[in-house]
């Protein structure tokens, strides 16, 4: 099996920019030996099995951990690469690991950086370098004999992937035959397949959806939790999130949002509008051909303490008439259980 070294220079401890490796060290299959983060050296993360994973300063401080992969665990702005990251990347490289990289920027492009991994007999993986042969929707997205569920969200980086990896693992431990549907590039590192949706041409994004529901149920999957992209609202990223709605062609979604967040994040003065607001706009625009409706609502309460994270989850169930719960601090029970009782 692969031993993952994620580097995460100065990304490590956050939630937002440090999503990939975070979301790999929860929830990925493959150990991960060590974290590159020199503004951290010294300290440790958990990982998934609650062991303290050691944060190093170098890549040649992790060879004696033995890894095998590299792999990029940042997200960030525009996903392209810091300038310092170069050096990064050489480095592992030239120390005989291979490379998995979710950002924007493929590595395969880079002349420099092909070079010395031909030269090192080392593999770059661009996770989201969209696979070959996409193309519109043919309308197998509603012939499937399988129930969809879609993770949406007030903003991005709010937790839609954790919401479905939680509602997954929730209903396989009931025995259901569920699967997670990965449509970026962390959920692809966790699962080991997938298309990053927001890499597609957009004429082919709802075919990218409708492929990936395919997928799922080829792959044994009766209950898929599509991993939600972007956020209709957004001013940037909007139309990944109507693509994938419309290519997925879900039963039922599931709204994620960040309790306390009033705007969008580096958007001053874009609000997001209330959750009653929100369901009705995402019920709206699901595709004519299969009405979706709003299950639950997913509250992200990380920003509060215990007591504070209640009354939020209270308050957003008086203001939508709907389930909420906040899957990861307190368990997936209560949305699953809406989830369900929703497509039935």
């Amino acid at each position: 099996m692969e031993r993952l070294l994620i580097l995460a220079e100065g990304r490590s401890g956050d939630p937002h920019y440090g999503k990939t490796g975070r979301g790999v060290l929860a929830y990925g299959t493959r150990p991960v030996v060590a974290i590159v983060d020199s503004t951290r050296a010294g300290e440790t993360e958990p990982g998934g099995d609650g062991t303290g994973v050691p944060i190093i300063a170098t890549v040649e401080d992790a060879l004696r951990f033995e890894p095998t992969t590299a792999l990029v665990g940042v997200a960030t702005q525009g996903g392209r690469f810091p300038s310092a990251w170069r050096e990064l990347l050489q480095s592992a490289i030239a120390n005989g690991l291979h490379v998995e990289n979710g950002l924007h920027e493929f590595l395969a492009d880079d002349a420099e950086l092909a070079t010395l991994a031909a030269r090192h007999r080392v593999e770059l993986r661009d996770l989201r370098r969209p696979p070959p042969g996409l193309d519109v929707p043919t309308g197998a997205n509603l012939e499937l004999p399988v129930q969809i569920v879609l993770t949406v969200g007030s903003e991005c980086a709010i937790g839609k992937m954790t919401v479905s990896l939680e509602l997954d693992r929730g209903a396989r431990e009931r025995g259901l035959a569920s699967l997670f549907v990965p449509t970026g590039q962390t959920g692809i590192a966790i699962a080991g397949w997938g298309i990053a949706v927001d890499a597609v041409v957009s004429d082919f994004l709802a075919g990218a959806g409708e492929r990936l529901v395919v997928e799922g149920h080829e792959r044994g999957g009766e209950l898929l939790f599509v991993e939600g992209q972007g956020s209709l609202i957004h001013p940037a990223y909007s139309g990944v999130t109507l693509g994938l709605v419309h290519g997925t062609a879900p039963h039922a979604f599931v709204l994620c949002h960040l309790a306390g967040q009033t705007e969008i994040e580096g958007y001053p003065g874009q609000p997001i509008p209330s959750l009653r607001e929100l369901v009705e706009l995402h019920e709206r625009i699901s595709l004519p051909a299969r009405r979706a409706r709003v299950a639950a609502i997913a509250l992200n309460t990380r920003l509060l303490d215990e007591n504070e994270a209640h009354a939020a989850i209270r308050a957003a169930e008086a203001e939508t008439g709907l389930p909420a719960d906040d899957p990861v601090r307190f368990g997936p029970a209560r949305i699953l259980d809406a989830v369900l009782a929703a497509l039935r």
